[in-house]
């Protein structure tokens, strides 16, 4: 058994890794097509292009994990079927259990592989993609309205005029209330950067207080602010949800719960992130009923393309679910793993109907 897996493995990682690196340039082609658009704004320049599609091939590796592995793993069992090594390997006694749980152990690598990309390579390679972009376009980074960026900090409402690439912030006002919301003082900074421990050093500081005596007005060339807001947090403006890390979108829906804002999609988004790496495993299942379809009842071309209908399906899902479960206000778990659930007894189904015929 161990000779089977460690042949299954290197199969499988091989026809992956092809279909992995095919989609990658298939991607990379679009997003240089798309990028050319900005091409000469600002100082956006062909070198600036180039670094920006390559930035952004970590998040389609990990969107393209499950697609990847389903038909990679699909190619290789529909090739040793075709030989009949997979006929042999069955009367070896390789059972459809035995199968199935060579393909979890063999897949064990593909979820550590999407987690750590997820996780670590790219919401760093997103957010760096974004500021080459818009640094060089000399472009800021949130302009919500007319008035700039609001954000609610625990009694206190904050107004970013501009949020630049290196997260410092221009145009800072501070609306500051008690605890029955009656405004205690009005601050205005040129600038803010982070110093760290959640401090930011503001800068051109004109402070109006309002108290019993009256109304007073101060002026300080430098002050500190101490904020629950950190670039993490503001990281949001960059990075979409789905490409944040998992720890980020529990910080900044714990910062959303606190002042009372919705949080659903950022939850959603967490969960997702937490249990898209496991997706991997149900494509391989997935897969495993075709290895029982005789090569007549199907041609490699046929198998093959089901498999890319089968990974368009999943992928099409895995979008819905999260906008319908934001729209029907779906516990955010529940969300997150619908399109794996559905696709694992999909996969359960087919072996069941395969065993039968």
């Amino acid at each position: 058994m161990i000779i089977l897996r460690k042949y299954l493995a290197r199969e499988i990682y091989a026809a992956t890794l092809l279909v992995l690196v095919a989609f990658l340039m298939l991607f990379a082609f679009f997003d240089l097509i798309n990028e050319l658009n900005y091409l000469g704004k600002g100082n956006y320049r062909l070198q600036h292009v180039l670094l920006f599609v390559l930035l952004s091939l970590p998040g389609h590796v990990y969107e393209l994990a499950p697609i990847a592995v389903l038909i990679g793993t699909l190619y290789a069992l529909s090739q040793l079927a075709a030989n009949s090594e997979y006929t042999v390997m069955r009367i070896s006694g390789l059972s459809p259990y035995a199968a199935g749980a060579a393909l979890a152990r063999i897949g064990a690598i593909f979820v550590v592989l999407t987690f750590a990309f997820g996780e670590l390579v790219t919401p760093f390679a997103e957010r760096a993609a974004q500021q080459v972009r818009l640094s060089a376009m000399s472009a800021v980074v949130a302009q919500e309205f007319r008035s700039g960026l609001w954000v609610k900090d625990e009694f206190r409402f904050v107004n970013v005029r501009e949020v630049m690439p290196d997260s410092s912030l221009k145009g800072v006002k501070i609306y500051e209330f008690d605890s029955d919301y009656r405004l205690r003082t009005i601050s205005y900074a040129e600038r803010g950067e982070f110093k760290g421990a959640n401090i930011w050093r503001l800068s051109g500081v004109a402070q109006t207080r309002f108290d019993s005596a009256g109304t007073s007005v101060s002026r300080l060339a430098e002050t500190e602010w101490r904020s629950v807001l950190t670039p993490d947090l503001l990281s949001v403006l960059l990075v979409q949800p789905e490409k944040m890390s998992a720890i980020n979108l529990y910080q900044f829906t714990r910062h959303l719960s606190d002042n009372r804002q919705q949080t659903e999609r950022y939850e959603i988004a967490m969960w997702k992130k937490l249990l898209y790496p496991f997706a991997t495993l149900v494509m391989m299942a997935l897969a495993l009923p075709f290895a029982y379809v005789h090569v007549r009842a199907g041609g490699m071309g046929v198998k093959i393309f089901s498999g890319i209908m089968l990974g368009v399906l999943f992928h099409l899902l895995n979008g819905l679910s999260s906008s319908v479960g934001i729209i029907q206000n779906w516990a955010p778990f529940y969300s997150a793993v619908l399109p794996s659930v559905l696709f694992l007894l999909g996969a359960v189904g087919m072996m069941w109907w395969v065993e039968r015929s």
